[in-house]
């Protein structure tokens, strides 16, 4: 007989919801970009996809973690601001990621948010957003055309589940014309550009494990650290939860 196949957690990642095409048919669908469904299953991970539609906080219940991956900016109503004439929003989308991570916190599910996911997450715990970086920044090249990533380098903070993934330095692709301004409550930056840009967030007061970062880990499968330590923090949230239900 074979050894029993190792249990493989259930990771749910929150979508686009717009018009898309495949073969003859062009409709509104829900969408995830590829590398993100591929790094969880590399990581060991099952994919489980959380369309912005007939939203249910209680869908966490079946899950291990939650990875609120990137897309377009957060409204700026979220944070009391108005809108920059470069911000482009989807509210619908934003009250479900939002509700989301709130009860991903709440629940102490492990939390991995990316780009506009760290800017949801700093939101829903009060922060606001600088809407468009190149106005505070001028020479910063997070975004260099359309399409195209570009890379930022970062340090980390000692001690950190950055630092503890990545070490002291590390680079990753970046897309992003909007950034973290005044965190929300509980959060700490733990990696940071050069000019000072906040790449990586955690959050000091939830009681699970909780990584905002600015980049695209998703984009470089050459380095899935990242990933691969959220899904094992994951594998071990559904362990504990298994044997406290024992």
């Amino acid at each position: 007989m074979g050894q029993p196949e190792q249990y493989r957690p259930k990771i749910g990642l929150t979508t686009y919801w717009q018009d898309a095409s495949w073969g003859v048919w062009q409709n509104r669908a829900a969408i995830v970009p590829g590398n993100y469904v591929t790094g969880v299953a590399a990581a060991g991970g099952t994919p489980v996809l959380l369309p912005p539609v007939g939203t249910d906080e209680s869908v966490l219940d079946l899950l291990d973690g939650l990875i609120v991956i990137g897309g377009v900016d957060v409204d700026p109503a979220n944070y009391a601001a108005e809108p920059h004439p470069r911000t482009a929003a989807q509210p619908e989308r934003d009250d479900h990621d939002i509700r989301l991570t709130r009860a991903a916190l709440k629940k102490a599910l492990p939390l991995f948010a990316v780009c506009r996911g760290a800017q949801i997450l700093n939101v829903a715990l009060g922060g606001t957003l600088y809407q468009h970086v190149p106005d505070l920044l001028p020479e910063s090249n997070y975004q260099p055309s359309p399409g195209v990533f570009g890379t930022v380098e970062f340090s980390t903070a000692p001690g950190s589940i950055t630092a503890g993934l990545l070490g002291d330095v590390a680079t990753a692709p970046c897309y992003h014309h909007q950034s973290l301004d005044r965190l929300g409550t509980g959060l700490r930056a733990t990696a940071w550009a050069p000019d000072g840009t906040i790449e990586a967030v955690e959050c000091e007061q939830a009681p699970g494990w909780v990584l905002g970062v600015q980049f695209h880990p998703e984009e470089n499968r050459a380095d899935a650290r990242l990933f691969a330590g959220f899904v094992e923090v994951a594998a071990k949230y559904h362990h504990d939860h298994q044997e406290s239900h024992v």
